[in-house]
């Protein structure tokens, strides 16, 4: 399936096909799920793209919302796409963060965004505590390095270069992330293999893909889902 390049030439976000909106649509709900979702709830996406998942987030909730992406094209779609009194949308380069985020969020969300920022995550999760309310929690969807797919595009230097990825990319393990934020002081860490509907499926095997995944996430076959769910609090 192709994928969307930002400013920079990499690929980012995956066309919006039926399969990868409903795709989305479900990481949403699954973010909301962990959520006390209360209108003095203040929401951060990190590395929103162009904003479907922030915007799903904001349409099903009363919480404040704030889109975040680094790409300024991306931003300008999001902002003319979705317009919501909850909703905002603003270019913020996270690696930047301690310097240009002055509010404090009660959830920081992402979808695939951990991975781009693997080889300074103690940096990454310091941030995240200090933009953080008290009590604060982290909720991300990121890819499984023990999925095939994601283990051949991360893994092999050819389809790295083929997919576009950014060198410093890397998915990870359960095992590594829980001992990452564990380091970094977060507690209350829950990590749940989740999601075996690929954004490139057909849209005829859609439905039998997301019936298979909920088997199959009960199972010992779960370590295989494409993407993880990490929750933790600070």
């Amino acid at each position: 399936m192709s994928a969307i390049k930002d400013d920079r030439g990499f690929n980012q976000i995956f066309e919006q096909s039926e399969g990868n909106l409903i795709r989305l649509k479900r990481r949403a709900k699954w973010m909301i799920n962990e959520m006390d979702a209360r209108p003095d709830k203040k929401i951060l996406e990190i590395g929103c793209g162009t904003g479907y998942v922030a915007y799903q987030v904001a349409l099903q909730t009363p919480m404040q919302v704030l889109g975040s992406d680094l790409c300024e094209p991306f931003i300008q779609e999001a902002k003319e796409k979705y317009q919501l009194p909850n909703l905002l949308f603003e270019v913020l380069d996270f690696n930047k963060a301690p310097e240009s985020v002055h509010n404090k969020f009660d959830y920081l969300i992402g979808n695939g965004i951990l991975h781009h920022l693997y080889y300074n995550l103690d940096e990454v999760f310091k941030t995240f505590s200090e933009i953080l309310n008290p009590g604060g929690k982290i909720i991300f969807m990121e890819p499984n390095i023990y999925n095939p797919y994601v283990a051949a595009i991360f893994k092999n230097k050819l389809l790295r270069k083929i997919a576009k990825l950014e060198p410093d990319e890397m998915a990870f393990s359960e095992n590594f992330i829980q001992k990452k934020l564990e380091a970094a002081g977060f507690k209350n860490i829950k990590i749940v293999y989740r999601d075996f509907l690929l954004p490139g499926v057909p849209n005829l095997l859609i439905k039998p893909s997301i019936a298979i995944g909920n088997v199959l996430e009960k199972t010992p076959l779960k370590f295989i889902s494409q993407s993880i769910l990490i929750c933790a609090e600070i």
